[in-house]
Formats: C-alpha cells, sequence, structure tokens
C-alpha cells in the first residue's frame, strides 16, 4: 500500500506584487526520491520553506505527514531540512554541532551522534570547528544535522552545489544509502542535472512558478529516448502515415508526439509527407536522451503555449 507523505494542494505564494508560486499541486510517496527541477527563481526554496513552515502558508494547503501545515504537532519533528545553507554554528565543532542539536531535539543516545558523524564521513573532522571545513565538509556537516533526529522525511535544497566531482559521488552514495537502507523518503533540488538524474525516482518540473509536469524516472526514461522527436496535430493518422513509409523503428509517447528512433530520416521530406496528408507539424527536433535534454524540450514547449 503506497502511503503519501506530502501533499501540495494549490498552493501560491505572493511576495507584494511578485508570484512566486502559483497554484502548485503534487504529492511524494513513502520511499521515493523526489527531484525537484527549476531555473533560478522558478519557486524551489520557497515551496521547501513553505513545506518546513519557515514561511507562513495563505494560498493552497500542504499536508505533511498527516498533518496540515497551518497546525503542524508532530510532523516537522519526523523532517529533517538543508534549506539554503546549512545551519551550522561556525564556532562550534562538527561534534559540538551535533550535541547541540541532539539536545534541541531530546535525543539522549550519544552512539547516534557517533554513529550519524560517521555515516556522513566526518569522524576525522569531528573536533574542527564548522568555520574551517571545506565546502564539501560543510555541506556533509548539515546533512549531518538533518539526519541525526533520524526523520522519516528529507528536505534539501541544492545540496551538491560547489562540491567537487568525488564530493558528488560520496554524497550521492549517501543519499541512496539512506533512501535505501533507512527508507528515508527525500525532496532534492539541484541544477546538476546529471546527479539528480542518477539519485531520483520521480521529478517534478517547476517554471516560472508553475508545477508544469511530474514523472516517473521510468516514463522519462521511456519518453527520452535518442532520436527524432516529432510533434503533430493528429498523432494516430501520422503514425499510419510512417508505416506506410516504411520509416522504422517509432514509438508513439502521447496525444502529441512520436519518437522516431532513427537520426538518419529525411526530415524535410518526412515535414512535407505529414503536411500534404493532412497532419500539422508543431515541430521537429533531435533528442539525445538526457534529463538536461528533456528540461530544456520541456521548456520550449512550454514557451510554445504561452504565445
Amino acid at each position: 500500500m503506497t502511503t503519501t507523505i506530502l501533499t501540495v494542494d494549490h498552493v501560491s505564494k505572493h511576495f507584494g506584487h511578485f508570484q512566486a508560486l502559483n497554484d502548485v499541486t503534487f504529492s511524494i510517496n513513502r520511499g521515493d526520491i523526489y527531484g525537484l527541477i527549476g531555473e533560478n527563481g522558478a519557486g524551489k526554496t520557497t515551496l521547501m520553506r513553505l513545506i518546513t513552515h519557515l514561511s507562513p502558508l495563505a494560498d493552497g494547503k500542504i499536508t505533511l505527514l498527516g498533518e496540515s501545515a497551518t497546525h503542524y504537532q508532530q510532523a516537522l519533528k519526523h523532517v529533517g531540512a538543508v534549506i539554503e545553507t546549512p545551519a551550522a554554528f561556525k564556532k562550534l565543532t562538527v561534534r559540538q554541532n551535533l550535541k547541540l542539536t541532539a539536545i534541541q531535539h531530546g535525543i539522549q543516545d550519544k552512539h547516534l551522534i557517533d554513529q550519524t558523524i560517521d555515516f556522513v564521513g566526518l569522524s576525522a573532522k569531528q573536533k574542527t570547528k564548522a568555520s574551517h571545513l571545506s565546502l564539501g565538509q560543510r555541506q556533509r556537516l548539515g546533512l549531518a544535522l538533518a539526519l541525526l533526529p533520524q526523520p522519516d522525511f528529507l528536505i534539501l535544497d541544492e545540496p551538491i552545489n560547489g562540491l567537487d566531482p568525488s564530493g558528488i559521488v560520496a554524497f550521492r552514495k549517501l543519499l541512496k544509502q539512506l533512501n535505501q537502507e533507512r527508507n528515508t523518503t527525500i525532496l532534492i533540488s539541484s541544477h546538476i542535472l546529471t546527479e539528480l538524474y542518477q539519485v531520483s525516482t520521480k521529478f517534478g518540473f517547476i517554471h516560472h512558478g508553475k508545477f508544469i509536469k511530474e514523472v516517473t524516472k521510468e516514463t522519462l526514461d521511456k519518453e527520452n529516448e535518442s532520436g527524432i522527436l516529432l510533434g503533430v496535430s493528429d498523432v494516430k493518422l501520422a503514425a499510419q502515415l510512417l508505416d506506410n513509409d516504411n520509416i522504422g523503428s517509432f514509438t508513439v509517447l502521447n496525444d502529441h508526439q512520436i519518437l522516431i528512433h532513427n537520426f538518419s530520416i529525411d526530415t524535410a521530406k518526412l515535414n512535407q509527407t505529414l503536411v500534404t496528408n493532412g497532419v500539422a507539424v508543431t515541430n521537429i527536433t533531435r533528442q539525445e536522451g538526457s534529463l538536461e535534454q528533456y528540461y530544456t524540450n520541456l521548456l520550449q514547449h512550454q514557451g510554445g503555449n504561452q504565445q
């Protein structure tokens, strides 16, 4: 049975005349690693701040672990979050920061601090002040502080920004461990889409404050195969024409898109054949099969819809 951890229902957010979020609706199930994708200013951090009650919710409804965001009682005790910058005290050591967090959460088990420090790979730095840590180590400390209460749900806002390649790989392993070994549900945003693709099981795309699409990794892989992506007005007729033309292997993706698994076709001739036979062609693009390309195509499609 699927358990819903988070439900965001028709949420909007204004800052004066600026609308940061516009009628956002989606949900996250237990066990998901949910990759939230969007440009700078798309509303990702605003959304995370609303979920964790760092910003007041005025329009719409958020339900977290069965509780409404406007009346949280226990939910936030089961949530760990690193939003914007890790909330560590610079003059305290790694261990002192975790001890303080343990006190704040009423955690008595001293071994849990050792386990958490070891889990994020900071055992050799536990006596080092936070101000003397590298960027990657500070990110690990932020993760440790969020993990210490052993949350059911973890929210991470751009956690791998500024990390070197080895740090990114290590962070990826940590996230997979958390999800697979501790069954921690994770909401994560990042501009490094190749890494987001590596860890996420589901993706949500947000653009100019609007939630524009949600897709599972399985569906994304199916829609995102390499080939010629064809946008048409009548997918059924277009498929029949492709069959008659012996165009080769192709996949009908949805009501308006077909993916042709052959880069060598004459696209000009294909376009002429379709239009002559009454099929309007909205776009013909080369799809390379990456999350970045999928995101780019999605934004181009949004731009077309807005014109």
